[in-house]
């Protein structure tokens, strides 16, 4: 029987204290009568897990002289999994805590997304570098796992590469090669690109190309928001993604068709995805359960009107032309109702609503918001072929969502996943939907310690019934903690118990314990 159907739906089970080692202290946690979903996609099976420290010590039934000076936890039959690994996520522990991930069952983040790296931002901008923000997070105690890739956009820009520059010099390209090398070292687990946006629209192969091989010395990985998410354009931006990678591990980052339709679409994409395997190239991906997308209104504006060029005097001199772009772009991406701001003086409205309410055409308000005008959801995907990408064996899921972020799956999408995918109208077995948010992106940072429950890993640990999972964030209301996660143990520490962060147990990982 598959182990979505083995949980029961009965309240949040007691825990029994334990008894104290001789120095007053617990010296971990026995969770007893556990439905082990280990990660790994092997079938569930009773039995009882030791935790000591920060890893797991041992699994199977164990007796009461095991349990001196432990805490028991009863698990009652509740399922007992691997935390959650969000390969993609956005935000900076040193200044927000990550709560809502937490509460639906991820204990390790991946930063650095979409050609950004986290030094560069926010308060801690002044350390310059990311090996210094590493060391930073390392000695700040965060409240989840933290691990970061180096952004290109960034090493760009550190480089002394100027937005809009096509063709770097030899000696750039060796600059960047050379901070790229300095941040592997550091412990960043590969490099992101943010190819739809300032500064990585503007990288050509060569200078791609030329970051190839410094991630694959280390066997690190490339995560990319490709150049085009679009139907007509995202085979190519795939292959742009695989030939630039060269000997590198490539991995698409939310993977989409925008304006695509149905399973049969995403049926295709995947087996063109299949198509460009290799022994030495995996090609992985990840998605999300929701059909909006969450980016900036950058997004649909021309090249020509974006930094390094100055918006103000584009609009004076070309106002007609941009105009009908913005027009033609918002119709095809689902007309004005499509278009949910979430920062910004119209958060919270449709761009319909803004243009009603300010009557004027809504690409009038487009000219008036710039491109520098906010974030927004764009819906913009179709939910069977979403759902169908989503089902891939080598497709893991992801948030792309931030703490305090307006898309809900910044709070939801791990909840969502069990919740409608392997509980309520079950896609998947239990054991599978939780691999792909495990064991699988696990494998494709390269975390050999985390990721799957066997003795002597990590002690990240997800104690939950299955039917008593939700996802309460929404559009209204997108920070809505989750329900239904007991207790996360991050590093053998109670990060989260019946709802309420405990313990700020998070560490910083760094690729290959670097």
């Amino acid at each position: 029987m598959g182990a979505m159907v083995a949980g029961t739906a009965c309240a949040a089970l007691p825990s029994l204290p334990g008894r104290a080692a001789p120095d007053g202290r617990l010296s971990g946690w026995l969770l007893r009568d556990v439905l082990l979903v280990d990660g790994s996609g092997s079938p569930a099976r009773i039995t009882d897990v030791l935790v000591r420290g920060d890893r797991v010590e041992r699994i199977g039934r164990l007796s009461a002289a095991d349990a001196r000076g432990l805490r028991v936890i009863e698990g009652g039959g509740r399922v007992l999994a691997p935390g959650f690994i969000d390969l993609h996520t956005h935000g900076d522990p040193l200044e927000r805590a990550f709560t809502p991930f937490l509460a639906m069952g991820v204990t390790t983040v991946v930063l650095g997304q979409d050609g950004g790296s986290p030094a560069l931002s926010g308060a801690h901008a002044a350390a310059g570098s990311l090996p210094d923000w590493m060391d930073a997070v390392a000695h700040a105690a965060p409240d989840i796992n933290v691990a970061t890739l180096s952004g290109h956009g960034a090493l760009r820009r550190r480089a002394g590469i100027d937005d809009g520059i096509r063709q770097p010099s030899d000696e750039a390209l060796a600059r960047l090669c050379a901070i790229l090398e300095a941040d592997l070292r550091a412990g960043a687990f590969g490099m992101s690109t943010g190819l739809e946006y300032v500064p990585g629209r503007y990288a050509e192969p060569r200078e791609l190309a030329a970051l190839g091989p410094v991630l694959a010395g280390v066997d690190a990985v490339v995560m990319s928001h490709m150049r085009s998410e679009d139907a007509g354009d995202v085979r190519e931006s795939i292959r742009e993604l695989v030939a630039a990678a060269g000997p590198a591990r490539a991995h698409v980052s939310h993977l989409k068709m925008v304006y695509g339709r149905g399973e049969d679409a995403a049926g295709d994409l995947l087996d063109f995805l299949q198509s460009l395997r290799s022994p030495g190239q995996p090609l992985t991906a990840d998605a999300y359960p929701y059909e909006a997308s969450y980016t900036g209104v950058a997004i649909l504006f021309p090249e020509w009107a974006l930094p390094p060029t100055d918006y103000a005097t584009v609009r004076a001199a070309r106002v007609d032309e941009l105009r009908a772009h913005l027009q033609q772009r918002m119709i095809l991406r689902g007309g004005p109702e499509a278009l949910l701001f979430g920062t910004g003086p119209h958060a919270g409205r449709t761009l319909a609503q803004v243009a009603e309410a300010r009557g004027m055409p809504f690409a009038d308000v487009l000219l008036d918001i710039g491109p520098g005008g906010g974030q927004a959801a764009h819906f913009v995907m179709d939910r069977a072929l979403q759902d169908r990408l989503l089902l891939d064996p080598r497709v893991a899921v992801a948030s792309d969502g931030s703490p305090g972020g307006s898309h809900p799956r910044g709070a939801g999408t791990f909840a969502k996943w069990i919740e409608e995918f392997a509980v309520r109208a079950p896609r998947v077995p239990l054991e599978e939907a939780v691999r792909k948010a495990t064991a699988l992106p696990a494998s494709i940072l390269g975390l050999s310690d985390r990721g799957i429950v066997r003795p002597g890993a990590r002690a990240d640990l997800l104690l939950f019934d299955p039917a008593r999972i939700r996802a309460k964030a929404d559009y209204v209301n997108p920070t809505a903690l989750a329900e239904g996660f007991d207790l996360v143990l991050v590093n053998g520490q109670p990060a989260l118990e019946d709802g309420a962060a405990i313990a700020r147990a998070g560490r910083l990982l760094r690729r290959g314990g670097a």
